[in-house]
This record gives structure tokens, sequence and C-alpha cells, in this order.
């Protein structure tokens, strides 16, 4: 079985949609969804239980409170990992992330360990954006490429598949970053593990419902964490040398 995670907070307008637009997808027949929800007011949790398939195909992880992006899918790849699901994808609740690509994400781990879908290579774009949102982000994930000397142009899109085996060595223990910085920290780890990593065009849409959560702590926290791995020799938990996956995990 495969699985799809999706972290929530103040989602209630918008799940049901994406959750329903996933399911009718014939090629993701073998994909559950699990969707992290951080307590919200809104009763996104309530919405998700509600639906007809929760508790086959949809599931519900529930959490006591807000406590960041990074922690949400911290607690979601654990959860993965114990329920002995093999790929994992990431995507984000608000329909940016187009999950009639997913299997696309999927079909490139036959050569990759994580696949990425990118905003930024060739036949990727961004919908709706306005000029000024585009310039940060393009200035964004220049300086991560700089700083972190990582060979990837979108380091910090959200919506990605892993392959069995690599949630365990990048994400499930040891990270930090509890913001949209968790993204590119997961991207750092697996560059340092030697994993290969493909990025996957993909058309990225501005959300029609519900609010963005990005705060200006949150791209603080993404400048000062980005800043500070920069003077680290290597990620936190990740060895000396390192090596091509297939020598560290047996899939």
């Amino acid at each position: 079985m495969d699985l799809i995670i999706i972290p929530t907070f103040q989602e209630a307008r918008a799940i049901t949609g994406l959750v329903e637009r996933i399911l009718d997808i014939p090629e993701l027949d073998t994909f559950h969804v699990l969707v992290v929800d951080d307590a919200s007011p809104d009763g996104t949790g309530a919405v998700v239980r509600e639906h007809p398939s929760y508790g086959d195909r949809v599931q519900l992880l529930e959490r006591g409170g807000k406590d960041g992006l990074g922690a949400a899918y911290r607690a979601g790849f654990v959860w993965a990992e114990q329920h002995g699901y093999d790929v994992v994808v990431q995507m984000d609740a608000d329909g940016s992330h187009p999950p009639e690509s997913v299997f696309a994400l999927v079909d490139a781990l036959v050569g990759a360990d994580v696949a990425i879908g990118s905003r930024y290579v060739p036949g990727g774009r961004t919908v709706d954006w306005s000029w000024h949102r585009r310039l940060i982000s393009r200035i964004g994930n220049a300086y991560v490429r700089l700083m972190l000397g990582l060979p990837v142009r979108d380091c910090t899109a959200g919506f990605r598949a892993y392959r069995p085996g690599v949630l365990a060595a990048i994400a499930a223990d040891g990270t930090e970053a509890s913001g949209y910085s968790f993204q590119v920290e997961t991207t750092w780890r697996a560059s340092e593990l030697g994993m290969r990593i493909v990025e996957v065009p993909i058309t990225f849409v501005e959300r029609e419902e519900g609010a963005s959560k990005m705060t200006t702590s949150i791209a603080f926290e993404a400048l000062w964490r980005v800043s500070a791995w920069r003077f680290l020799a290597r990620p936190p938990g990740v060895g000396d040398t390192p090596r091509h996956l297939d020598e560290q995990i047996p899939t």
C-alpha cells in the first residue's frame, strides 16, 4: 500500500474537495490518504471523519495543537512506517499541488529515491502568483542552493514522493525545522546522504479556499536555519562519508 500525507490546520473548506480529487484518480487506487490535523478550531478533523471513505482509504491523525508543518510531517511519517506503507507522498491541503501529478512523482521513483514536484524546472510553472511572490520564491530558492550547495531548483517545494526506506534515513528522526524550512532540511539531508533526487515539473496553483499559513516568523525561521546550516559540516545525523541509499537501507 502507498500513502499520501496531508497536514492540515484550518482547512475544513478545502480538505473534502482535495480528498475527492485523489480518490477519483484511477491510477491512485492503491493509495490511502492520511490527514494530519493540528486540532483545527474550524473542525477540519470532524470533516475528515464524516467522509464516506473514512476508516478505509481515508485516515485521520489528530494532534493536540498547532505545532508546525515539520512536526506534522514527522508524525505522519512515523505513522506511515508503523502501518507498513511503501511509497509515501506529501502534499499541501489547499489544492496548490495537483493530485493528478502524484502518479508522475511516483513513476519518477523508478530512477530516484526522492521525487520533487517542481515549479522551477522546464515545464513547471505557477498560476495566479503576484510578481513579487514569484521574485521572493526565486530568490529564496537561489539563496538555499548557494548556501547549502543543493543541486535542486525547487528546494522549498512541499509536493514530494519518497521510495520505501527513505524516510527512515532523512525525516522520521532527528530533523529540527518546524516551519517551511522543513522542506529545505529534508532536501539537504537527502543530498548529503547521496540519495538520488529528481524534479518533476508541476503547475502550482494559488489556493482558492482559506488563508495562507506563511507568516513572518516562519520566513524568519527558514532564513536563520539555512544560514546556520551553512556553517555545519553536515546535517545532524548524517555520517562522515555520504553513500548511495542502496548501500544503507534495504528495500
